[in-house]
C-alpha cells in the first residue's frame, strides 16, 4: 500500500482535491487499497479553503510518506519555516514531492527546486523564473518530472499528474480505465502545451464546436470545407462565414493550427519519424509541415525535436 501526504495551508484551492479523486477510483479499478490519502496541514485541525469551506487535517509529524503532494492556493503567497522545513525532509525521506500549479513556488522556496526543471500555470511562470534562477522552469508544459520532483501546470492539469504517478505504478491498462471512469482523456503527456487550440479558437456554438471535434478525429484526412460543414450541420458557404464570425479564423487554418498542435506532441513524444508524423497529422510531407511550424512556431519542426530531447 502506497501512503499519500496531501499537505494544504489556510485559502488552499480545492481543484487540487482531483488529484485525490484519481488515487480514489484507481484503488475501485486495482480492486484493493493501493492508495491511503492523509490531509496534512502544519497545526492540524480544520483548514479554511478559498471556498470558505474547512476540512480536518493531521500535523505535520516524523511520519514518512510514500507520495507528498503541496497543495496550491489562487495567488502565491510566502510559506511558512514550518512548512518549507517539513518538504525539504519531505524529499529526502519521500519516494516522490509533487505541487500542482502555484505549488512550484513552496518547491522553490525550500530550494529543493535548485538547478531542476518544473513547470507551473501559464499566468505565473514568468514570475517563478524571476524570483528563482538557479530553476528552470518550462512554462509551456503540463507537468514536468525531474527526479523524485513532480510539479504541473494549474487546475485540471493536476489530475494529468495524478495519472502519470497511477500510470508508472500501475501501468497503463489500469491508467486507461480510471480516465474512462472519470469522463477524461487517457492522461495528457507531460510535454504537451497548457495551450489547446481548441481553446483559443473558442467556438460559441455546438455546430462549430462539432466540426472542429470532427477535424481532430479526422486530421489524416484531406478536410474539405464540404465535410466540416456536413459535420456542423450547414451548407458550406453557412459553415465558412459562421466559423470565421465564431473563431477569427478560416477554417483551413484552423486544420493547420491543430495538425501543428498534433505533430508537434508526436513530435516530443520521440516514437515516429518526421515522415510519419506528417502523415499521421494530415500533412502529407516533410515540406508541408515544415512550412507549417515555421508559420506557428518560426522554427522547423527538427529543431523543436532536438530541443525536446536536449530537455528530456
Amino acid at each position: 500500500m502506497q501512503s499519500i501526504g496531501f499537505v494544504i495551508f489556510p485559502e488552499f484551492q480545492v481543484m487540487g482535491f482531483s488529484m485525490i479523486t484519481v488515487f480514489e477510483v484507481a484503488n475501485l479499478v486495482a480492486k484493493e487499497p493501493v492508495y491511503t490519502v492523509s490531509l496534512l496541514s502544519e497545526k492540524g485541525g480544520l483548514v479554511r479553503s478559498s471556498a470558505g469551506f474547512s476540512v480536518e487535517t493531521e500535523a505535520f509529524s516524523n511520519r514518512v510518506f510514500d507520495t507528498v503532494i503541496i497543495g496550491a492556493g489562487m495567488e502565491v503567497v510566502p510559506s511558512t519555516p514550518g512548512l518549507l522545513d517539513y518538504i525539504r525532509h519531505s524529499v529526502q525521506a519521500s519516494r516522490r514531492v509533487a505541487a500542482p500549479c502555484v505549488g512550484a513556488f513552496v518547491l522553490a522556496e525550500a530550494g529543493v527546486l535548485d538547478e531542476r526543471r518544473a513547470t507551473t500555470h501559464w499566468a505565473f511562470a514568468r514570475d517563478l523564473q524571476t524570483r528563482f534562477p538557479l530553476l528552470k522552469v518550462e512554462e509551456d508544459r503540463i507537468f514536468i518530472t525531474d527526479g523524485p520532483l513532480w510539479t504541473s501546470a494549474g487546475m485540471t492539469a493536476g489530475i494529468d499528474l495524478a495519472m502519470a504517478m497511477v500510470e508508472k505504478d500501475l501501468g497503463p491498462e489500469i491508467t486507461r480505465i480510471v480516465a474512462r471512469k472519470l469522463v477524461v482523456y487517457h492522461r495528457r503527456a507531460g510535454g504537451q502545451s497548457q495551450f489547446s487550440v481548441l481553446l483559443e479558437l473558442e467556438p460559441k456554438s455546438d455546430r462549430i464546436q462539432k466540426a472542429l471535434e470532427f477535424a481532430k478525429k479526422n486530421l489524416r484526412t484531406l478536410l474539405t470545407v464540404e465535410e466540416l460543414a456536413e459535420a456542423a450541420n450547414l451548407s458550406p458557404r453557412q459553415f465558412s462565414r459562421a466559423f470565421r464570425a465564431e473563431t477569427g479564423q478560416s477554417p483551413a487554418k484552423a486544420i493547420e493550427n491543430l495538425r501543428v498542435e498534433n505533430a508537434r506532441l508526436l513530435m516530443e513524444q520521440g516514437r515516429l519519424s518526421m515522415d510519419m508524423i506528417a502523415n499521421e497529422t494530415g500533412f502529407a510531407d516533410r515540406e508541408r509541415m515544415r512550412r507549417a511550424f515555421l508559420r506557428a512556431f518560426g522554427q522547423p519542426p527538427q529543431a523543436m525535436r532536438r530541443n525536446a530531447k536536449m530537455a528530456a
